[in-house]
C-alpha cells in the first residue's frame, strides 16, 4: 500500500474547528487506500506565545530549556488531531519526534537531523493506523529534546518521507504554493507551478517562509517531490522536484529577510581573533553566513559576516559579551535586511547585477553588501528599505519580463 506523508501548519491548525477539518481530509485519504503519516505544527500562535512568556522571565533563556518549552506546542496539536481522527472512526496514534526516531545533533533551537529511525512509525502503520507526529522536534544523541528551527516541521515531514520511502510529501499551509515574492507584500506576485530543489533551497535560505531549506535538502537527496498546497483552498500547487538546468538565465523570484545584523571584526592578528569569535558563536549556537575576509596592513585586516536573528534568543546579552571580549575591534551594524534575486545562471555574466545596482542607485537605496551564488544574488540594505526594494526588483525582473506559465 502506497504511503503519503502530509504536513499541516500555519493557520491550518489554528483552532479545534480547523483541526477537525484536517481530520476529515486525512480520513478521506486513508479511505482511498493510502497509508498516511501526518506531521503537525503548533496550533496558531502558540510558539510565539511561548517565546514571549520565556522572554518575560529572562532576556537570555537557556537554549536547552527553550527546546523543552517550545516542543510542547506540537504535542498539543498532534494529540488533538488524533482525538479528532478517532472520533471519525479512523484509528490514529500520536508520536513525538523522539518517539518517531528523529535523531539530531546536539544543537538547540536549530538542530540538524542526522538520522531517522522510524521503527515505531512503521509498526503502527502495519497495524493500519494513521500516525500523527509532532513536527519541529527530535532528540539528540545525548537524549535531549531538540527543536529544528524556523520551518522545522517541514524538515520533520520530508525526513520521515525519505526514511519511509513515501510516494510523496505534501506540505499544507495557508498559502497555495510558492510565489515569485511574498504575496502578502507584493500583490502582483506570480504563482510558480514547478520549482527546482536548488532554487527552492536558495529561496528558503534567503528568507522565504514557504519551505525550510533543510527539508528541501532531504527531498533532493531522496529524490522525493514536495507538493506545496493550501489546506482549505485546493486548486493550485507548487511541485518542488529535480529540474534540468535551464538554458535561459533570469530572475525567478525576489525574497527578503528583515532581522539581520552585520558583524565586523578588525584586527592585526585577524585569523586568531576570528577563530576565537567563531568559537563563541558556535558555543552560543548562533549560525553565521555570508562570510568575507579581507587582509590588510596593520589594523586594517577584517572579517565580516551576517547573522539572522530569527532563531537567536538573547542577542543583546551575546552582543554585550562580545564587546567585553573584543572591545573596539568588533562592530555591529543593526536594523539591516537582505533582498535576494533567485534564478538560474545569475552569475554567468554581470548584467542582472549591474542593472539592479543602477536601478537601486537611481532610487537612492544604498547597498551595504553584495553576495552571489549560482542561483542567488543578495543585497544588504537598511531594514526600513526592504519592502520598497522588493517591489522595485520584482517590478523590474518579474512583472516587466516574460510572463511565467500558470
Amino acid at each position: 500500500m502506497d504511503l503519503i506523508v502530509q504536513k499541516y501548519g500555519g493557520s491550518s491548525v489554528a483552532d479545534a474547528e480547523k483541526i477537525m477539518k484536517i481530520a476529515e481530509i486525512v480520513a478521506a485519504v486513508k479511505k482511498q487506500g493510502y497509508n498516511v503519516v501526518v506531521v503537525v505544527s503548533a496550533m496558531g500562535k502558540t510558539t510565539n506565545q511561548l517565546i514571549e512568556m520565556a522572554n518575560k522571565i529572562s532576556k537570555n533563556p537557556p537554549r536547552r530549556e527553550m527546546d523543552m518549552l517550545l516542543s510542547t506546542g506540537e504535542r498539543v496539536s498532534m494529540a488533538v488531531l488524533c482525538i479528532a481522527l478517532n472520533e471519525l472512526g479512523i484509528d490514529a496514534i500520536s508520536l513525538t519526534g523522539s518517539q518517531s526516531g528523529i535523531i539530531t545533533n546536539d544543537r538547540h533551537n536549530d538542530a540538524r537531523v542526522i538520522e531517522v529511525r522510524p521503527f515505531r512509525v512503521q509498526d503502527e502503520i502495519e497495524k493500519g493506523k494513521v500516525v500523527v507526529i509532532g513536527g519541529f522536534q527530535g532528540v539528540s544523541y545525548k537524549r535531549d529534546i531538540t527543536t529544528l528551527g524556523r520551518g522545522g516541521s517541514d524538515t520533520s515531514a520530508v525526513a520521515l518521507a525519505a526514511a519511509l520511502n513515501a510516494e510523496r510529501c505534501e506540505i499544507y499551509s495557508d498559502i497555495d504554493g510558492v510565489y515569485t515574492s511574498d504575496p502578502a507584500m507584493i500583490k502582483e506576485a506570480k504563482h510558480l507551478p514547478v520549482v527546482s530543489y536548488q532554487q527552492m533551497q536558495e529561496m528558503s535560505q534567503a528568507g522565504a517562509k514557504v519551505l525550510n531549506a533543510q527539508a528541501v535538502q532531504f527531498a533532493k537527496d531522496a529524490q522525493i517531490a514536495i507538493y506545496a498546497r493550501s489546506t482549505f483552498q485546493p486548486g493550485k500547487e507548487t511541485i518542488i522536484r529535480h529540474l534540468s538546468p535551464e538554458i535561459p538565465k533570469g530572475v525567478k523570484a525576489v525574497v527578503y529577510e528583515k532581522d539581520i545584523v552585520r558583524v565586523v571584526l578588525r584586527s592585526k592578528d585577524i585569523v586568531q581573533n576570528f577563530k576565537r569569535l567563531a568559537k563563541i558563536f558556535e558555543d552560543k549556537q548562533v549560525p553565521i553566513k555570508e562570510l568575507n575576509f579581507a587582509e590588510g596592513s596593520s589594523e586594517k585586516s577584517k572579517v565580516s559576516f551576517i547573522v539572522s536573528l530569527s532563531n537567536v534568543y538573547g542577542w543583546e546579552s551575546i552582543k554585550e559579551e562580545l564587546v567585553n571580549i573584543f572591545g573596539k575591534k568588533i562592530e555591529f551594524y543593526l536594523q539591516l535586511g537582505t533582498v535576494s534575486l533567485i534564478g538560474e545562471g545569475l552569475n554567468r555574466d554581470n548584467t542582472i547585477l549591474l542593472d539592479t545596482i543602477n536601478l537601486l542607485n537611481n532610487k537612492k537605496i544604498e547597498i551595504k553588501g553584495i553576495t552571489t551564488t549560482s542561483f542567488r544574488t543578495s543585497l544588504l540594505i537598511k531594514r526600513e528599505l526592504v519592502e520598497e526594494c522588493v517591489k522595485i526588483c520584482h517590478r523590474k525582473w518579474i512583472e516587466e519580463s516574460i510572463e511565467l506559465p500558470e
